[in-house]
């Protein structure tokens, strides 16, 4: 009854300059990042209302020699059918399909992925997700052959595709001595449905106003 989100949300995509031009200019040519260790699963990525944090990724990424021209795309997103971490029930549903795949894994005899940290990261945060995104992917791949065996056996399902993922992460140190506050904490939303997306947009700067 309340699986669908039916509010409209802005994000924020920390990208090189010229992939901005791409996709206002070709908007159904979405990027799609399908790391092993992507946090949310494989998608299209955002920062929820939080341009700072996407600009920050950008700078980051320039730094590390990946971008040449650290820029900013917005979004106008609807999360439609969200596997949101933030509601206890898809904690639930995760933790299943872990089980799932744990037990999948011992059969055919595959080691169990593992959250790594990379050695530039100081503060420990498993900025490898392995294990998360493979969990992830795993519970994707079996609701779609759920809802394709309904689709040619009956021409219909009841079961749901996700259109997005979303997650909330603490991230970086302390933003003060002994605080609970992280500076690099987010929201982040992965779009797995390009529809989902109803439009790019260039970010303004916020000018002056009585």
């Amino acid at each position: 009854m309340y699986d669908v989100r039916p509010n409209f949300i802005i994000g924020f995509h920390g990208c090189e300059e010229s992939d901005i031009e791409k996709l206002i200019n070709l908007p159904n040519k979405i990027l799609i990042s399908e790391n092993p260790y992507d946090w949310l699963g494989h998608g299209m990525y955002f920062w929820e209302n939080n341009y700072t944090r996407a600009q920050l990724w950008a700078d980051e990424k320039k730094q590390n020699g990946k971008i040449k021209k650290p820029s900013v795309l917005g979004a106008v997103i609807h999360l439609d059918y969200c596997c949101d971490f933030l509601d206890s029930k898809y904690i639930q549903l995760i933790q299943h399909y872990y089980t799932s795949f744990k037990d999948l894994s011992e059969i055919l005899g595959d080691e169990l992925p593992k959250n790594k940290d990379v050695p530039s990261d100081a503060n420990g945060d498993m900025l490898l997700r392995v294990l998360d995104c493979a969990v992830i992917e795993h519970m994707h791949q079996q609701i779609f052959e759920n809802w394709k065996k309904d689709i040619e056996k009956d021409g219909s399902s009841s079961i749901r595709n996700f259109d997005t993922t979303r997650g909330v992460f603490t991230e970086g140190g302390p933003a003060f001595e002994g605080a609970g506050i992280f500076e690099k904490s987010h929201i982040q939303v992965c779009v797995r449905n390009p529809n989902s997306i109803k439009g790019f947009f260039i970010p303004r700067e916020e000018i002056e106003f009585p």
